[in-house]
């Protein structure tokens, strides 16, 4: 008898813990973002300016500075040469794993900002279009 009392709390225990060890993903992503968007992300209208706020500062992302370029004329082609898009897979998109942090110091430097971070993966998610 004390040998069923044992098992069942363990089976309650091991239970739980797959279930809850299921959702990491998702919660990763709500902490990382904030509310998703579904309306169409424009590169030019909506991503555009926030490197031009954050990025393409002198000594940043401008022309001649790091890597990539993210000034208007440049991010696009440097984004997609550069490989930092995963059209299949947009939360391991190099994009935004260096905004939220997951890939070197998070960007934009001053700290994570979860409403960019949400137009940048809806934009991936949309296809990262250059429109």
């Amino acid at each position: 008898m004390l040998h069923i009392k044992i098992k069942t709390p363990l089976l309650i225990l091991l239970s739980s813990f797959a279930f809850l060890s299921g959702c990491y993903k998702d919660r990763t992503v709500i902490l990382e973002s904030g509310p998703e968007i579904t309306r169409t992300v424009s590169f030019s209208n909506d991503i555009i300016p926030i490197f031009n706020k954050s990025c393409n500062l002198s000594g940043c992302h401008a022309k001649s500075g790091q890597v990539p370029d993210l000034t208007p004329a440049n991010a696009f082609k440097s984004l997609t040469i550069g490989n930092y898009i995963d059209h299949n897979n947009a939360i391991n998109s190099l994009l935004y794993l260096k905004l939220t942090g997951k890939k070197g110091t998070p960007m934009p430097v001053t700290g994570i900002n979860k409403d960019y971070n949400s137009l940048v993966i809806a934009w991936i998610k949309q296809g990262a279009k250059n429109n």
